[in-house]
């Protein structure tokens, strides 16, 4: 559940990064992913991805490549959005 609450404030910020740069598609999604605990569990990388393609299924990111590369510390960081 902590992962799908993560992947939702993640999908907000996208779609209106989109929105505000006309985008009506986006195709990729990178997250630099620290280690994030919620609920006493670490977020788990597939599972952010896995939950934001999910929530995302009805959006202009359906079907966008989303990568979480781990780094270190403890937030995360959306590097990039690309779209067109």
């Amino acid at each position: 559940m902590h992962d799908l609450h993560e992947a939702d404030k993640i999908l907000k910020l996208v779609i209106e990064y989109a929105q505000k740069n006309s985008l009506t598609k986006v195709i990729k999604i990178v997250i630099d992913l620290g280690s994030i605990v919620e609920h006493g569990q670490e977020i788990n990388p597939e599972f952010l991805k896995a939950n934001i393609a999910l929530l995302g299924e009805k959006t202009l990111i359906k079907g966008a490549e989303i990568v979480v590369n781990q780094i270190k510390g403890d937030s995360w960081v959306l590097k990039e959005i690309k779209g067109f």
